[in-house]
C-alpha cells in the first residue's frame, strides 16, 4: 500500500513528550489496524479526540433486501438515482452481501453541517462525474472525475464539491483494500509488472489545524447503524501526523493496461483486492496482435464469483446498448458472454477506447429495493436478440 508519509509537526520519537507553545501537551493518537499488526498512523491533536458533549438516537439504515438468492443476469440503470442533497442520503445500498455494500451516489451538495466517520468499512469512492475536496485529519485531498478514492475505516471525512453534478460509484469492504499481492515487492514496493506506480498514488496535502472547541457532529456508521456523536473539539485539530494509515486517490486514466498476442484475462485488469472481493480497471487498450486473434472475450462460467461491471464510459465492445453509469450483475452459477454480434464486430479490431470498474466478489450479492427500482428487467434476454 501507499508508503510512509509525514505531515506537520511531529516529535523525534513516538510516545515522548511534545508540548504547545502554552506548555499543555499535544494529545497523541495511533490509529492502527488489526489491532497494533498492520499499518497506522500517529496523529497529534490540539485536544484529546475523545470530548464527547452527548450522541444522539442511532439511525438504522440496514439495506432493504429485495432479493436474497438471485440466479439471473442482470442490470441497472445506474443513472436513474436521482441526485439528493445531501451525502449521506444520497448513498443507495443497490447490492449486498456480508462482506462488500455497493452503493450508486449522486450527491448535489457539500457536506457543511456534520462530518462522516465510515467505523464498519474501508471505502472505494469513485468519482465517474464531479470534483473537489476531501477534507480528513490528514489533509485536504484533491479529487477528479476518475479518481479511486480509498478511505481507510476510521477516518473522519467531509467532502467538498466543486458542483452539484457528482456521480459516485462506492464499494464498501469490510475487509481492508489492499494493492494486489502479485504486484508487489517483500518491501511492499510495486514491481516493475505492476499497471500503475507510486508516482500514480496522490496524498493529502495541505495540513490545516482547527484549534477550535464547540458542538461538531460526526455521523458514525457501524453495524449499520448511524450513530450521531456530537464532540467538542474540531475533527481536524491534528498539528501533524505520519504513518502508512491514510487516505488516497488512484486515478483509472493513469492505470497502464497489460496487453498480449491473444486476449488477457481480467486479472491482468485488477487494481485492489481483499479476501473476499476484488476490483479492477479497464482502460482504453491496444488489442490483441496475433494474426487469428479474437479482441472479445469468450464465454465464461463464474463458479466462484458475482461479477458487477459499471460502465463508466466509451463504447464497450463485448455489450450491445450499454449507457453510462450502468450496472450488469452476472452471478455465479450461469455463463455470460459477448452479445450477439460483439465477436466476429472485434475481430480485425486494433484498440478499444472503454472505461469501466469491476467488482468481483466470493459470495453471492443480494439485490435491495433500490436496485429493483432501476432495473432493466429484461436485460437476461439480451443475448438472444
Amino acid at each position: 500500500m501507499p508508503h510512509y508519509q509525514t505531515r506537520g509537526e511531529v516529535p523525534e520519537k513516538r510516545h515522548i513528550v511534545m508540548r504547545k507553545p502554552s506548555g499543555e501537551l499535544y494529545a497523541e493518537e495511533l490509529v492502527s489496524s488489526e489491532g497494533f499488526s498492520d499499518v497506522y498512523s500517529i496523529i497529534y491533536h490540539n485536544h484529546p479526540p475523545t470530548k464527547v458533549l452527548k450522541i444522539d438516537e442511532p439511525i438504522d439504515v440496514t439495506p432493504e433486501i429485495a432479493l436474497t438468492k438471485n440466479l439471473q443476469n442482470r442490470a441497472f440503470k445506474g443513472f436513474k438515482v436521482k441526485p439528493t442533497d445531501d451525502y449521506l442520503e444520497s448513498r443507495k445500498i443497490v447490492l449486498t452481501n456480508e462482506d462488500v455494500n455497493i452503493i450508486l451516489a449522486s450527491p448535489s451538495k457539500s457536506m457543511t453541517d456534520y462530518f462522516f466517520k465510515n467505523a464498519q468499512s474501508d471505502e472505494m469512492i469513485f468519482i465517474h462525474e464531479g470534483s473537489g475536496i476531501l477534507l480528513s485529519i490528514y489533509g485536504e485531498l484533491s479529487f477528479k472525475e476518475g479518481d479511486h478514492i480509498i478511505i481507510p475505516r476510521g477516518t473522519i471525512y467531509q467532502f467538498k464539491f466543486d458542483g452539484s453534478d457528482n456521480r459516485l460509484f462506492i464499494v464498501e469492504s469490510n475487509q481492508p483494500l489492499r494493492f494486489p499481492k502479485r504486484y508487489m515487492n517483500k518491501s511492499g514496493q510495486l514491481l516493475e509488472h505492476s499497471p500503475f506506480h507510486e508516482r500514480d498514488i496522490k496524498t493529502p496535502q495541505k495540513l490545516v489545524s482547527f484549534d477550535e472547541t464547540g458542538d461538531f457532529l460526526v455521523k458514525i456508521k457501524r453495524s449499520n447503524m448511524i450513530y450521531p456523536y456530537h464532540y467538542h473539539t474540531h475533527p481536524f485539530d491534528a498539528v501533524g501526523w505520519d504513518g502508512y494509515l491514510y487516505p488516497f486517490t488512484f486515478s483509472i486514466y493513469n492505470f497502464e493496461p497489460i496487453t498480449g498476442r491473444i486476449h488477457q484475462p481480467p486479472p491482468v485488469h485488477q487494481t485492489f483486492e481483499t479476501s473476499a472481493m476484488v476490483t479492477c480497471a479497464f482502460v482504453p487498450r491496444l488489442y490483441d496482435y496475433h494474426p487469428q486473434s479474437i479482441p472479445a472475450p469468450y464465454h465464461h462460467s463464474n463458479i466462484d464469483s458475482d461479477e458487477v461491471l459499471y460502465y463508466v464510459d466509451g463504447d464497450f465492445m463485448s455489450r450491445n446498448n450499454i449507457e453510462r453509469g450502468q450496472i450488469t450483475l452476472h452471478p455465479m452459477g450461469v455463463p455470460h458472454g459477448p452479445h450477439p454480434g460483439a465477436i466476429e464486430r472485434s475481430i480485425g479490431q486494433k484498440e478499444t477506447n472503454e472505461y469501466a470498474v469491476m467488482v468481483d466478489t466470493f459470495k453471492p450479492l443480494n439485490l435491495t429495493k433500490a436496485a429493483v427500482d432501476i432495473e432493466d428487467a429484461d436485460y437476461y434476454k439480451s443475448w438472444m436478440y
